[in-house]
């Protein structure tokens, strides 16, 4: 069956077309496809509410437009960026910082998930037994380039990482290897912190116009999100399901 939005076809040259914007999820051609069918939702939604495009090169403004007038997101108030700040301390600090090795091994469609979790946790075992094969075993088994040098990251400090990574490698000890496989986006890690430096806590008053911008922008990805699933639930839509309006539309 042939993707539709209302009626009006998506196709297969158009997938291709749009299939370079995607390269590096996990399903190209269905997050190419996916996003084809919320860009077409978007742009019917604009002539429905009298917003016109008259030709390609408009459209993305004119989405842009239909955006700012559906989706409305409140200001945070001070005492919601308190709570924020006393709720993450961990976020607003400086001068931490870590020495950080890790085992990379990358999730690919030619490993099966399951064969890669095992494997990753068989050396787990291996160097929270004996940690001193820690850096033989990230030469042998990394995919990550660091792997030539024994999994040496160098010094980190926050925000130079993932997020996830970021909250395993500053909650060890100096010393410490994690006891449990970390999962990114990059596949699965053995984490080992060497040495710890510690900061200190930023106050409130220096961050907290930073923590306004970021709750002001969490609120409106998730009120456009929302925007969009009831948007995509008013269309018929034929040849895909959408799980959620996860999209680069609204990162």
């Amino acid at each position: 069956m042939s993707i539709s939005v209302n009626g009006i076809e998506i196709t297969d040259a158009d997938i291709e077309q749009e299939l370079p914007h995607h390269a590096e999820s996990h399903n190209p051609v269905k997050a190419a496809a996916e996003a084809l069918v919320l860009r077409q939702a978007l742009l019917q939604a604009t002539r429905q509410a009298g917003l016109i495009a008259h030709n390609a090169n408009e459209e993305d403004a004119i989405i842009d437009r239909l955006l700012a007038q559906e989706v409305k997101a409140p200001s945070p108030t001070e005492e919601e960026c308190r709570r924020y700040y006393n709720n993450h301390p961990e976020r607003f600090r400086s001068g931490d910082l870590v020495e950080a090795s890790h085992i990379l091994f990358q999730v690919t469609d030619k490993v099966p998930l399951d064969a890669l979790r095992q494997k990753a946790q068989a050396i787990l075992a291996q160097v929270l037994d004996d940690p001193a094969t820690f850096e033989q075993c990230a030469r042998d088994y990394s995919n990550c380039p660091s792997g030539d040098s024994g999994g040496n990251l160098g010094q980190l400090t926050r925000g130079q990482t993932v997020p996830e990574f970021e909250r395993a490698i500053f909650a060890l000890a100096a010393g410490e290897i994690a006891k449990h496989l970390m999962e990114t986006r990059f596949g699965l890690h053995i984490i080992r912190v060497a040495r710890k430096a510690e900061g200190a806590q930023l106050p409130f008053e220096i961050v907290k116009e930073s923590i306004a911008r970021f709750l002001t922008d969490y609120a409106k990805t998730k009120a456009t999100r929302q925007y969009l699933e009831i948007l995509i639930g008013q269309m018929n839509i034929q040849g895909i399901e959408l799980g959620h309006a996860d999209t680069p539309l609204v990162q």
